[in-house]
């Protein structure tokens, strides 16, 4: 008998390549940023532009940077073996603003279906609460360390934003095809104990 999770999942930066929107930046304010480049998750730090600046970037462009994301290698494939077996959940910092083209994007990728909270925030340990989440797999190294501190597992995908001291909580990964190996350990951990 399996042990079935709660996996509560981020999408950008984390189903998502971390830095599919560098073109986009750089078009827009004339730069010529490499994902190496990408040391900051604040987009304004890393672009040296003001918050309105980004605003006004990210109004011009949210639609075709979100609707047009490349999805990271192995991904798909992962999420749809793990949905089989477990209850997934995708919880994303995106607003509802969004959420027509964040649901067009799940269907024209294919990828497994799953309830989606689109939060409009960063605070995600509420949320991640209420789903009763075994465990959370995120990019994002703030969110991180709040759901670790509230007990909760992450898996932290590896970005160059996000290479700072870990918890005992959160375990980096570097890909999809690792984070399956992750899932599958602590499912059995969690079916003996």
């Amino acid at each position: 008998m399996r042990y079935e999770m709660n996996i509560c999942i981020d999408i950008d930066g984390t189903i998502t390549n971390a830095y599919y929107w560098v073109n986009y930046m750089n078009e827009h304010f004339n730069l010529n940023l490499v994902d190496e480049d990408i040391i900051y998750y604040d987009l304004c730090k890393v672009a040296k532009v003001t918050e309105e600046q980004f605003e006004d970037f990210y109004r011009t462009y949210s639609d075709e940077i979100h609707g047009n994301a490349v999805i990271r290698e192995n991904a798909k494939q992962v999420l749809e073996n793990i949905a089989h077996e477990h209850n997934i959940y995708y919880v994303t910092a995106r607003d509802s603003s969004l959420k027509k083209i964040t649901e067009e994007w799940f269907q024209k990728t294919g990828l497994p279906k799953g309830q989606l909270f689109m939060l409009g925030s960063h605070n995600k340990v509420k949320k991640a609460m209420e789903l009763k989440c075994d465990l959370f797999i995120e990019d994002r190294y703030e969110n991180a360390i709040e759901l670790s501190q509230s007990g909760i597992r992450v898996l932290l995908i590896d970005c160059y934003y996000n290479r700072h001291a870990l918890n005992n909580n959160i375990k980096r990964v570097t890909d999809w095809t690792e984070i399956k190996e992750e899932i599958h350990m602590i499912s059995k951990e969690k079916k003996y104990a």
